[in-house]
């Protein structure tokens, strides 16, 4: 397979006879100086399964997707191979973040503490780009800059929404409190929308019922035996 793109904790991957694209889960987590965290920038580790486990997570979690209706790229797996067969989409630089409460880098930016309810949920779409540090874009910047046509931003946060409901109510299942979360988002050659990327404890903050907030090769483990027992 020819390599596309690869990413701190995934490869995407063309296949060169068939045409088909695969994601790659590698065993790579984010984080910095040896301490694991999802919403960092860089990689701060490896640990031996990650890329397996967090695959078996995803193809779950998209599975629970399509079946509330939501469209996802994901078309199918190989687990023994650490691969998800995606649909091909043009994905833009963007994440779009659902917060349930102040978390992480907001509270930096805002001066805010931690922990603090919304209601409606907060949302937010940052362009990804590590060295302007993930900077907060508009509908109008993005149709600006190419990254999106006109109407596709509010269909992504439609998407994100729903897909924030869906995932609030399984974790909650679960004994976890959704934080907040991101997903990244893209569009097929007719312009139909899809949600991407992977959905995984890289994607987001949850709290446990003693009101600890694992980092994500925890919360994965965790995760992975509830749904293996379900």
């Amino acid at each position: 397979m020819k390599t596309l793109y690869d990413g701190k904790t995934k490869t995407v991957l063309a296949d060169e006879e068939s045409g088909g694209v695969w994601l790659l889960f590698k065993d790579d987590a984010t984080g910095e100086n040896g301490v694991f965290d999802p919403g960092s920038n860089t990689v701060g580790g490896s640990v031996d399964g990650k890329g397996k486990i967090g695959l078996i997570i995803s193809r779950y979690f998209f599975n629970l997707m399509a079946e509330n209706g939501i469209p996802t790229h994901c078309l199918g797996a190989d687990i023994d191979r650490c691969l998800m067969q995606v649909r091909k989409l043009t994905v833009p630089k963007l994440e779009f973040v659902l917060r349930y409460f102040t978390a992480g880098s907001m509270c930096r930016r805002f001066t805010l503490e931690e922990g603090i309810p919304f209601d409606p949920p907060y949302i937010e779409v940052t362009l990804k780009d590590d060295a302007q540090g993930d900077p907060l874009i508009s509908e109008r910047l993005c149709i600006m800059k190419g990254l999106l046509a006109e109407g596709q931003y509010t269909e992504a946060l439609d998407i994100l929404v729903k897909a924030g409901e869906v995932l609030k109510k399984e974790l909650a299942q679960m004994g976890l409190t959704l934080i907040d979360f991101k997903i990244e988002i893209g569009y097929d050659e007719d312009g139909r929308m899809y949600m991407a990327d992977e959905i995984t404890p890289d994607i987001w903050r949850v709290r446990d019922r003693n009101g600890n907030v694992p980092n994500q090769i925890d919360c994965a483990k965790l995760i992975l035996e509830k749904i293996t027992k379900a």
